[in-house]
């Protein structure tokens, strides 16, 4: 669980890199770059040896959505039943993204996600767990960056909390995500009245 502007998206990114992905989207199918942006962190850290590669892989982040459903449109005739028969572009956002998660996503994979709520209401954010949960019995493992406490909710989830100057696991109820919406949703007159919201 990280906070705005404590680098999230950068640690991600950087393992993305470490695992051999392309810094802004990266499948089996997919290897393309629009920018070379990416930080120098990637060149910094490195991955267990032990560790036992998966089967496959997927790196998501919402903010390339957009150029990687181009992408798939531009080789189409590839990879339709990949992404449901249907163009990412000619579904809705939540549609394009659950889209990925049944039809690209399958067992014994990595995946390491940068706010896959991003698409999804509160009751889709549900679904995604169901489909998340469903992947991780077929051995499955993730790596999620979320401002989500609906995804932060997930059974035996270890959860990093980040901040500008230490990393520290936390349990759900911990985390400031979950105390400010319960606290928003228990009293949201209070809440509005403490901003000035009248």
């Amino acid at each position: 669980m990280w906070e705005n502007g404590t680098g999230k998206s950068t640690l991600l990114e950087a393992l993305a890199i470490q695992y051999g992905f392309n810094p802004e989207w990266w499948s089996i199918n997919f290897n393309f770059s629009t920018a070379n942006t990416h930080s120098e962190l990637s060149e910094k850290i490195r991955i267990s040896k032990w560790f036992k590669r998966p089967k496959d892989n997927y790196f998501l982040r919402a903010e390339s959505f957009y150029n990687l459903a181009t992408n798939i449109d531009e080789i189409w005739n590839k990879i339709i039943n990949s992404y449901g028969w249907v163009s990412l572009h000619k579904q809705s956002h939540w549609e394009s993204f659950f889209s990925l998660f049944l039809n690209r996503f399958f067992g014994n994979w990595l995946y390491i996600l940068d706010e896959p709520e991003a698409a999804l209401s509160p009751q889709r954010q549900l679904a995604f767990l169901v489909r998340m949960n469903e992947l991780v019995k077929q051995k499955s493992q993730f790596i999620i960056a979320t401002h989500s406490p609906i995804i932060l909710s997930y059974p035996h989830a270890k959860i990093i909390e980040i901040s500008e100057n230490w990393f520290k696991e936390i349990d759900y109820k911990q985390t400031n995500h979950y105390n400010l919406y319960k606290s928003f949703l228990n009293n949201p007159e209070y809440m509005l009245e403490k901003l000035d919201i009248v």
